[in-house]
């Protein structure tokens, strides 16, 4: 089953391809790595989490089980069965995230994989006001973005389990936006994906933090891919 599928993105391979072209079953595969890791000193010990964009949920289980009570969130149902099914009792809810609106707040809010490089910077704006809209004052708003030179030195090679993903070209399509293919091989299975994204300097980035109320705090990561920001 393939959902339908976003302008711009595209995905191939085995079972279900959510609207902006991941493959689920890719998903589950895929590892946590050091996300949780980074979370965990990032954010109050027992923290209430809204992760937005949870994706299968390969970082939510490694949350739940260090104590974050977390809230997970994706626009795909196929993803969050397998949410479902990985996380027994986790709180999911199917929306949106530019529309999401739960009427609460959290001690944290996470907006990763590369999210907040939204090819339309409205949908970008509309994005970083979710996390605006359920953080508590005094919270987390923490954000994965792309790291300098992402798309140059292609293609780019890294193993994964007992497969491997490569970064295979970045075209630009439109003025700022860029068309990335991406494949992932393992020895059963071979999956693509195609998507937008819009890259953003440091100075772009702060910029549209501050344009939805919110302001860097930190970089957690030395490469800079992951941040802290604050409301203000």
């Amino acid at each position: 089953m393939t959902e339908a599928l976003r302008e711009g993105h595209h995905g191939t391979g085995p079972g279900a391809i959510t609207p902006d072209g991941c493959a689920v079953d890719l998903y589950l595969r895929l590892p946590a790595r050091n996300e949780p890791d980074v979370i965990e000193r990032a954010l109050p010990a027992g923290a209430t989490l809204l992760e937005l964009g949870a994706g299968a949920g390969r970082v939510t289980g490694p949350l739940a089980a260090r104590g974050f009570a977390v809230t997970a969130v994706d626009e795909s149902r196929a993803m969050l069965d397998r949410v479902e099914a990985r996380v027994p009792g986790v709180r999911t809810v199917h929306s949106p995230i530019e529309s999401l609106d739960l009427g609460e707040r959290f001690d944290a809010v996470m907006l990763a994989s590369f999210l907040v490089h939204a090819p339309e910077p409205a949908k970008r704006q509309a994005l970083l006001r979710a996390c605006r809209r359920h953080v508590a004052d005094g919270g987390h708003v923490l954000l994965q973005r792309e790291g300098e030179g992402w798309h140059t030195g292609l293609p780019r090679e890294a193993p994964l389990g007992d497969g491997v993903s490569r970064v295979l070209s970045s075209q630009e399509v439109s003025p700022g936006v860029r068309s990335v293919h991406v494949e992932y091989v393992f020895p059963d299975a071979r999956w693509t994906q195609t998507f937008l994204s819009r890259p953003l300097t440091a100075a772009e980035f702060t910029e549209a933090l501050a344009d939805a109320g919110l302001a860097v705090d930190t970089y957690l990561t030395e490469d800079g891919t992951w941040v802290r920001a604050l409301p203000v």
